[in-house]
This record gives C-alpha cells, sequence and structure tokens, in this order.
C-alpha cells in the first residue's frame, strides 16, 4: 500500500469516527416479547434496520411465549421492556406493579371475522347459532368478539358456541370445515383467505385508533435507555409509512416458515388497516377504548391514569427526532 493509499484510508477512518453516531456505545438492553408476532413488526424494522444500533443500543430480544411472561421479565428485571397488549401493564398496575408503558407498538383492533365463502353475513345478529372458531381466553381477539356480540344483544354462552384454541392454530379447525366462522388474527387471516375463506368483518376500521400492543418498562427504568428504544421505535415507524416493500421483505424473513404471499398480503392489510401506528405516541382515547373492552370484560376495575401510565417524557423528544 503506498503512502497515499495509507492516508487517504486514514482520513477516511478518521471522517466516520467524527461522523458516528453520538450513542455509538453498544449499551445493553433486553426486550421480552409475548410471541414472535407480525404485530410487533415495528420491533423488527427496527432491529433489522439496525435503528437501535444506531440509537446505541446493544438489543438482545426474547421471546417468553405469553403476555404475563413477558411482563413478569420486567417486573423481576430480567429485562428492562416487554410488548404485549397494554391492559396486562394496566392490570399490573391496578395491583400495585410499578409499570407504565413508554411507546406504541399497535395502534388498531388487529382482529378479523372470517366466514366460509358460502356462509351469508349481513350482520352480526347473523352469527346466532353459530359454531365460531377463536382463540382460547384470555386473549384480545375473543374478548373483542365477546364485547362485539354483547353490543348486539347476544350472549358468548348461549347464542354462539366457540370452539377455543391456542392462539395462532385458528386456521386448523377452520379450514377443517369445524365451523363456518372464526375470529383471527394476521397472517392466519391471510393463510385462510388463501384458501377461499372471506373476511366479512373487522375491528380496525371499526374502532379507529385502539391501544393493542405497546412498550412496557418499569417506572425505575434507566431513562437514557428508555428513552433510546423509544427513538428507535419511532425511527422504525416512520420508516415502514415510506417503505412498504422494505416492510414486507422484513416480515418475511422473521416468518420464513410461512406463505411469501399470505405475508405480504397481511402486512399490506394491516398497513392498509391502520394496524401499524405512524408514531410511538398513545392518545388518550386510543387507550380508553382500549381499556374499556377489559372493563366491559371485568379484567380492569377503572380506566388508568393516563398522564401516569402513558410516559410522555420518552414519547415528546422521540416525536422531535429530525
Amino acid at each position: 500500500m503506498s503512502l497515499l493509499t495509507r492516508i487517504a484510508s486514514a482520513i477516511v477512518l478518521a471522517l466516520a469516527l467524527l461522523t458516528a453516531p453520538a450513542h455509538a456505545d453498544g449499551k445493553k438492553v433486553t426486550v421480552s416479547q409475548a410471541f414472535q408476532s407480525m404485530l410487533y413488526l415495528p420491533l423488527y424494522v427496527a432491529i433489522n434496520e439496525g435503528f437501535f444500533i444506531k440509537q446505541g443500543l446493544d438489543l438482545t430480544k426474547e421471546t417468553a411465549g405469553a403476555p404475563s411472561a413477558a411482563l413478569s421479565a420486567v417486573i423481576s428485571g430480567s429485562a428492562q421492556f416487554s410488548i404485549h397488549g397494554p391492559e396486562w401493564t394496566a392490570i399490573a398496575a391496578s395491583k400495585g406493579a410499578q409499570v407504565n408503558i413508554i411507546a406504541n407498538v399497535v395502534n388498531g383492533a388487529a382482529v378479523w371475522i372470517a366466514t366460509a365463502p358460502d356462509f351469508k353475513f349481513d350482520s352480526v345478529k347473523d352469527l346466532k347459532g353459530q359454531k365460531i372458531v377463536t382463540g382460547q381466553m384470555p386473549t384480545t381477539s375473543t374478548s373483542l368478539f365477546i364485547k362485539l356480540l354483547k353490543e348486539n344483544g347476544m350472549d358468548a354462552k348461549s347464542d354462539v358456541e366457540m370452539i377455543q384454541v391456542p392462539i395462532g392454530t385458528e386456521p386448523g379447525p377452520f379450514l377443517a370445515q369445524q365451523a363456518k366462522v372464526a375470529v383471527m388474527y394476521e397472517p392466519g387471516l391471510d393463510q385462510v383467505v388463501a384458501k377461499g375463506m372471506k373476511v366479512v368483518y373487522g375491528f380496525p376500521k371499526s374502532y379507529g385508533p385502539y391501544a393493542f400492543s405497546a412498550v412496557t418498562a418499569r417506572a425505575d427504568v434507566d431513562a437514557d435507555t428508555a428513552q433510546r428504544v423509544v427513538n428507535a421505535m419511532e425511527m422504525a415507524m416512520r420508516f415502514m409509512g415510506k417503505n412498504e416493500a422494505r416492510t414486507v421483505q422484513i416480515a418475511q424473513k422473521e416468518f420464513p416458515t410461512l406463505d411469501p404471499m399470505v405475508v405480504e398480503a397481511a402486512v399490506k392489510r394491516m398497513i392498509g388497516d391502520g394496524v401499524y401506528p405512524s408514531s410511538v405516541d398513545i392518545t388518550a382515547d386510543a387507550l380508553k377504548i382500549s381499556m374499556d373492552t377489559q372493563i366491559a370484560l371485568g379484567n380492569l376495575a377503572a380506566q388508568p391514569d393516563y398522564k401516569a401510565f402513558v410516559v410522555k417524557k420518552y414519547i415528546e423528544p422521540a416525536l422531535a427526532l429530525k
């Protein structure tokens, strides 16, 4: 290597060091997710696009297997953050746990009702007397369905026959014709659509903004680390809004055993239905409607105090990022 080449290399290295992110210190952080879920795609986008690294974080993603287990990891201190429905955090907080939510992840009620192609559906009342495949309680999909029946003058125990199955396995019995109706999350929904089933009802469009999943932290979380996590999630959401094709690619990478076309359809449906938020902000109305579902079901006694429960001191600086 010539002297000139060495000098040029040294200059390039020096410039790289000068322009490196201010937070490039690899601060270790653990996020516990309830499941590997397409709902948590903003997290996977942040990981795959290097947004946590850009925020100076060395992130470890753990999968707990259940929302309660993910939240327990935060309460015990084995993880600094968890991702799941905010109702779990609200219930724990109502019982004295010092936890709250610091960022949005899913801002739509990401549940749909599908039927067999020959099923006549004009209104929710057409479901009376039907067998319905649903996820095992407690889960938001079945909770929303029970609430929907109640709002339409029906009872989940007497007016329909629910076949509750482990979450994610709903396509099996539905496609096996054990029922002509199913209440589903993605990607199960587009798996059955690919087999000829039809979508007849979408909770995202019915409810509008709905705090469905969020990042939870302890009240005593390290503030600097929390801010970096929220910043990275904000960067991911902005990216998703402008880069649909790349977002689909990341989802396909994260769910390699699924048909790529099903993954693409699922991601596009959730983007189109407003399931993924445009920012980490959680509005008071979105939280209220989400918690109203839990109150109606008897899981929560009262609305959490929005100002204490949603930590705006992390959200607002992230929204101001340039």
